[in-house]
């Protein structure tokens, strides 16, 4: 009666049960922003959807054009040139995806997404019967792309490529170099880049040489495709707005625009108050980000002196994002380790191979939580290693 496409294993994972069974003490997987104590402008917001515009319903395909205005004037914050009619604006930047995967794959063809990377795209890929290949990135004191591992992957049924700059949830920015040469290979090979950036804004140890804005910078030789949106900016999940910026080649670019007008206006899932929200949702968004800035720094820096005295563990270098990569001795796997903590410490920690590592022995734990629980919870963690490794 089903379609393959949701034929998914619906049994909860050995963790999931576990932890069903288990008073989770120091959940370190949160991702929930409006969960962890953070300063939001509360009037400002809940005034912004308050307009009497709300009322009345004129929908546009590609977004109310006063929203797209919004996201043009984030854009020139950042010192880049955004025209309203080469944004799209969507729900999420999950529905983007799914609707950029529409565009430019038939049934079975591919897209190739980094390794680590964030466990959701082959949901979404299923469910357009899209295939992912994966490209690696290695770690060699920071992350770095795998230039012939992405060439060796590419085959003839490659239609683009995707990067997550920064990376989820290595943390890792993509480089001036790297951009220019994916770009080239891009063009060369007559495939799409679709830049996902929904981290961007939050640095935390960039090396000199990376670039933040290179793939929104200029029309390029390549068609391309950023997404990103007020979930991660402004820390509103809950305001459903996202958008995808095109830019490349003219001709490709007003193709591409002209096909994603019809597939958005097939749905029009952008709810009205939102969008007439945009402006200033995207205006609260500095305090909002200087206060998890300073949260996220913070909770790093506790992870290291945690890490320094425990002498067991180290982080992997997060040059941005909102998740850290903890390194634990190889003694048993990064489920058995997960499997370990939550049991004897009620730590909840995500395994690394939730995420596609390679590499056994990973933990990957978010910097949300507040201070002090992220602190309790590492010291749980350590306590934990130090018993099957001392």
């Amino acid at each position: 009666m089903f379609s393959h496409r949701t034929s998914w294993n619906l049994n909860p994972n050995e963790l999931t049960a576990l932890q069903r069974g288990l008073r989770v003490q120091w959940d370190l997987t949160i991702s929930n922003p409006t969960r962890v104590g953070l300063p939001y402008d509360e009037a400002l917001i809940l005034d912004a959807l308050q307009r009497r515009e709300v009322l009345r319903y004129e929908p546009d395909p590609r977004g109310l054009s006063a929203a797209r205005a919004a996201v043009a004037q984030y854009y020139r914050e950042r010192n880049v040139s955004q025209q309203l009619d080469e944004l799209i604006l969507t729900a999420s930047t999950s529905e983007a995806y799914a609707h950029l995967f529409r565009l430019l794959c038939n049934a079975g063809e591919v897209i190739h997404v980094p390794r680590p990377s964030y466990p959701l795209f082959p949901l979404l890929a299923e469910l357009q019967d899209v295939h992912l290949v994966s490209y690696p990135l290695i770690y060699d004191h920071g992350w770095q792309l795998d230039r012939s591992g992405l060439l060796d992957s590419l085959n003839e049924k490659s239609r683009a490529i995707l990067v997550v700059n920064p990376n989820n949830p290595t943390g890792s920015y993509t480089s001036q170099a790297d951009w220019e040469w994916l770009e080239e290979v891009a063009a060369a090979h007559h495939l799409a880049l679709i830049e996902d950036e929904v981290f961007h804004d939050y640095p935390l140890e960039v090396e000199s040489g990376k670039l933040p804005l290179a793939g929104h910078a200029g029309q390029g030789t390549a068609l391309k495709f950023v997404l990103n949106g007020l979930s991660k900016i402004c820390g509103l999940p809950q305001m459903k707005l996202g958008w995808v910026a095109v830019s490349g080649p003219p001709a490709l670019k007003k193709e591409a625009l002209d096909r994603l007008e019809v597939i958005n206006d097939t749905f029009l899932s952008v709810d009205t108050p939102v969008q007439w929200a945009a402006a200033a949702l995207l205006g609260s968004r500095r305090g909002f980000q200087s206060a998890l800035l300073e949260r996220l720094r913070s909770n790093l820096a506790q992870i290291d002196e945690v890490s320094a005295r425990s002498g067991y563990l180290s982080r992997l270098r997060v040059e941005g994002g909102w998740s850290a990569v903890l390194r634990l001795p190889a003694v048993c796997t990064d489920q058995e380790w997960a499997a370990r903590l939550l049991r004897e410490e009620g730590v909840l920690v995500h395994p690394g191979h939730f995420y596609d590592f390679s590499e056994e022995a990973r933990l990957v734990i978010s910097l949300l939580p507040q201070p002090e629980l992220l602190c309790a919870g590492m010291e749980a963690l350590a306590r934990c290693v130090q018993r099957y490794c001392a």
